[in-house]
């Protein structure tokens, strides 16, 4: 069978937890420089297919083969190891520490952002001709919704900042779920279907994703966005990035780990 029972993912997922907790400094700058690289390229293509065909739909089905990319090449997303990690702690595995999570999602952070700002200037200098003419409708289109989801939260004060809390928090869950989708199956074909449809969801509901914004935000401030990047950290990334904290490791790491891998005591009824 292409399928893993309940019982032999969990534990795979604590496992891939805790081999990414001990990986080289190096290497968990790569993977999270490629990672975030990689999910900028297909946040730039699913919006201009959303906008060029004027169904937004058409860039929630297309902007999955990011995730599914790099998922396949081994790379990391901070939100994928948000959730991962700190199960390893949970299950007591030897070398664990919260220091050591901290560090590995500080790097990986850290990785995710170069590459998604990387790739936040080439695409600005392809959609600006080298910054001398005016962006096309993609690129104002990119401008504007950075200006929307900084300054469109700011508006309604607390109340914004908590809901895009919320959105970052349901978006994790999806993609968190997309990740434990791709451990479910076996085979290369069953990974995508499984990461498909979560990340879809997320992507057309307009949950936000602390690395898509990683590079949304830098690329419409160059772009002419009229935010600053205070707005942008305090009325989004912060926000965002621990909203995806939240939603990956207690909505889908926890609930999983406590009901398959530490499950309680059957009863008869």
């Amino acid at each position: 069978m292409s399928y893993l029972a309940p019982s032999e993912f969990s534990t795979k997922i604590v496992d891939a937890g805790e081999s990414k907790l001990h990986m080289a400094t190096r290497d968990v700058l790569i993977r999270g420089i490629m990672a975030g690289a990689i999910l900028a390229i297909a946040a730039v293509l699913a919006i201009s297919m959303g906008i060029q065909t004027g169904y937004p739909l058409v860039g929630a089905l297309l902007f999955p083969v990011g995730l599914c990319m790099i998922y396949l090449l081994g790379y990391d997303l901070v939100t994928g190891v948000f959730m991962l990690t700190p199960l390893a702690w949970l299950d007591k595995r030897p070398g664990v520490t919260w220091a050591r999570i901290f560090k590995n999602w500080g790097l990986v952070f850290v990785g995710n952002f170069i590459g998604a700002l990387i790739i936040a200037v080439l695409m600005a200098f392809v959609f600006t001709y080298g910054f001398s003419t005016e962006p096309d409708a993609a690129g104002n289109k990119i401008a504007h919704i950075g200006e929307n989801r900084t300054l469109g939260y700011k508006a309604h004060g607390i109340q914004g900042w908590i809901t895009i809390f919320i959105r970052g928090m349901l978006c994790n869950w999806m993609v968190s779920l997309a990740v434990v989708g791709a451990m479910i199956s076996t085979s290369v074909s069953g990974k995508f279907i499984a990461m498909w449809m979560p990340v879809m969801l997320f992507f057309a509901m307009g949950f936000e994703h602390s690395v898509v914004n990683m590079f949304l935000f830098p690329f419409a401030m160059m772009l002419g966005g009229d935010f600053s990047i205070m707005d942008y950290l305090l009325w989004n990334e912060i926000p965002v990035a621990l909203g995806n904290l939240v939603g990956g490791f207690l909505m889908t790491g926890l609930a999983l780990y406590v009901t398959h891998v530490r499950t309680a005591p059957k009863r008869q009824f």
